[in-house]
């Protein structure tokens, strides 16, 4: 299941404010907005200012490396305001549940195109401090989404149901990222598997997690960050085919699917006839998809 806590904004009119900005490493610093430059490449501190709304940064990333940290301590005050935002919230969402998540304690890059993402446990509560009037002291979120190309040059994107914490928005495939257990770890390797499990849930499609390509990083609203792969093209009457069983395998157990539609698109003009909220990656990565499609190789 997907919470966000962010707002959401249509396509006008998230053009009418911000822009896409393709971002490149500065020497070996990647710093939040507000923060002040780090010592050594992986000290880390407290993302604590909130990134100002200007646009979603993507990065090139041909090496992520995860490593684990902790998230910042809170004030009695700022616990007590985030228990009753949430519970406000699943007053109004009863589908809301305060699981484990990975959210998102800082990044550091390590050569031109090596990232390395500090990583916090916590559970979905933790997102409700946003709302919190003056907390400093709330983590981004941290997902990963799957581009799904189709063997005509077009990219699927799918509408999130009523019965999620975004209704009717449309993104692509993906999710939250649960922190390991049992001894496991958290690494590349295990975001790409959960993405493989997200893309086979929500759409039916089946892909060997090998088989996925690390395509790009992004920062967005919240400063939330998104890891994209880029999956195998399939025939859009597979693709069709394998969404629509899925959706009736989890109505037939009395599910809600959680995404009720999909769409094909090849450029950003084709996303302006979904209506409804879009992600705010969502056009900046259609952009970039429809360029690298055009791209010999591509």
């Amino acid at each position: 299941m997907k919470h966000d806590w962010g707002p959401t904004m249509q396509p006008a009119e998230r053009q009418a404010l911000t822009g896409m900005r393709v971002a490149v490493p500065d020497h070996t610093d990647f710093r939040w907005q507000g923060e002040p430059r780090r010592g050594p490449v992986r000290t880390m501190s407290w993302v604590t200012e909130t990134p100002p709304p200007a646009g979603v940064d993507l990065f090139e990333v041909h090496r992520l490396c995860l490593e684990e940290s902790e998230a910042p301590p809170l004030s009695p005050e700022d616990r007590a305001a985030r228990d009753r935002v949430w519970t406000a919230a699943t007053s109004a969402n009863p589908t809301l549940f305060d699981g484990p998540v990975v959210a998102c304690a800082g990044v550091e890059w390590e050569g031109p195109r090596d990232l390395v993402l500090f990583w916090a446990r916590v559970t979905y509560r933790h997102y409700a401090l946003r709302r919190v009037p003056g907390c400093r002291s709330w983590l981004p979120s941290l997902f990963v989404n799957v581009v799904q190309p189709t063997d005509d040059g077009r990219m699927l994107v799918a509408r999130m149901s009523s019965s999620t914490a975004a209704p009717g928005r449309w993104q692509l495939p993906g999710g939250s990222v649960e922190p390991p257990e049992g001894g496991q770890v958290l690494d590349e390797a295990a975001l790409r598997g959960h993405a493989v499990r997200e893309l086979a849930e929500e759409t039916g499609i089946s892909a060997a997690p090998e088989r996925l390509r690390l395509w790009v990083v992004t920062r967005g609203e919240n400063g939330s960050i998104g890891v994209t792969y880029l999956a195998p093209p399939v025939s859009t009457a597979e693709l069709r085919e394998r969404f629509a069983i899925a959706v009736a395998d989890e109505r037939a157990r009395g599910c809600d699917p959680e995404l009720d539609r999909i769409a094909l698109v090849g450029s950003p003009a084709d996303l302006t006839r979904l209506r409804g909220p879009h992600a705010d990656y969502l056009e900046p990565l259609v952009r970039r998809y429809a360029g690298f499609h055009r791209r010999p190789g591509g």
